[in-house]
């Protein structure tokens, strides 16, 4: 059983009508609300709509105002959109019983790509696809940047364990005079071992959690920015509880690392060769 649903948007070109009275027979259109604030009109306004500028032809009165709903496609395009009810789109282009495209919903548990193939077969002058395929396609941009930034990412990453295994080696050997001392004294390896493998852990789950908050504030500081330029409630920075966790493991695993390495590096010296150097 399938449920069809229209659904269309217009690029229409608009011009107000003062002092008209409305009658039964004005269509009621819904505004974008961009092209609401743009324009300045409210609900009640009376507007002259047509699909040309020199054929303004029909009076609609607006209905309601909506929020379009974010697409990243489209936060760059400076297009307008009105939604009109199906028959008065089609009074207005003199095309009735005539769509672009149109959505069909399924009863779930349907499955969309069979469902796609017995509209195929049923009749023709369409073509049906499940929504999956047009996301796909639309989205291969985004796919491309996406791939283009996980790269981006692994170098990063890459470039700051070997960073970090630096900042590891110079912090231990700082302390080679004090390792040389407490092996002196009769402290085991293991536990010297032990200390700084908790001190470098430390050190990792500090820088963790600023990061992570410094990933917060820059995430919220581009999104004021970008959706103030935009005029769009389009999420441009989007810090997960996923992302978060998957950085702060990462961190920690790469600190754990790093600190166990020097660590063993210093405690598999002789104190003599430490002291020495110290």
């Amino acid at each position: 059983m399938l449920r069809f649903a229209a659904r269309l948007s217009l690029i229409a070109l608009l011009s107000a009508v003062p002092g008209v009275r409305l009658g039964a027979q004005v269509p009621r259109i819904a505004v974008e609300r961009r092209l609401a604030r743009e324009l300045d009109l409210h609900v009640g306004d009376t507007l002259r709509i047509g699909p040309a500028p020199d054929s303004l032809r029909a009076r609609a009165v607006v209905g309601a105002i909506y929020e379009a709903r974010p697409d990243p496609a489209g936060v760059l395009r400076p297009d307008r959109f009105v939604r009109l009810h199906l028959p008065d789109l089609a009074d207005l282009l003199g095309t009735p019983d005539r769509v672009d495209r149109f959505g069909v919903a399924l009863v779930p548990g349907t499955d969309p790509i069979q469902a796609a193939e017995v509209l195929n077969r049923a009749a023709f002058g369409f073509r049906a696809y499940p929504s999956s395929v047009i996301a796909a396609e639309s989205s291969q941009t985004f796919l491309v940047v996406s791939r283009f930034h996980r790269a981006i990412g692994v170098i990063t990453i890459v470039a700051a364990a070997v960073f970090l295994l630096c900042i590891m080696l110079l912090k231990v050997e700082e302390r080679r005079l004090d390792a040389a001392v407490m092996r002196f004294v009769g402290v085991r390896r293991r536990t010297i071992f032990a200390a700084l493998l908790l001190e470098a852990c430390l050190v990792a789950a500090v820088g963790s959690l600023l990061g992570a908050g410094l990933a917060l504030a820059a995430g919220l500081a581009t999104n004021a920015y970008y959706q103030r330029l935009f005029d769009t409630a389009l999420v441009f920075s989007l810090v997960t509880p996923r992302i978060v966790g998957f950085s702060v493991a990462l961190s920690l695993g790469l600190g754990l690392g790093a600190g166990a390495l020097a660590a063993w590096r210093l405690v598999r010296t002789s104190p003599m060769a430490l002291w020495g150097r110290a």
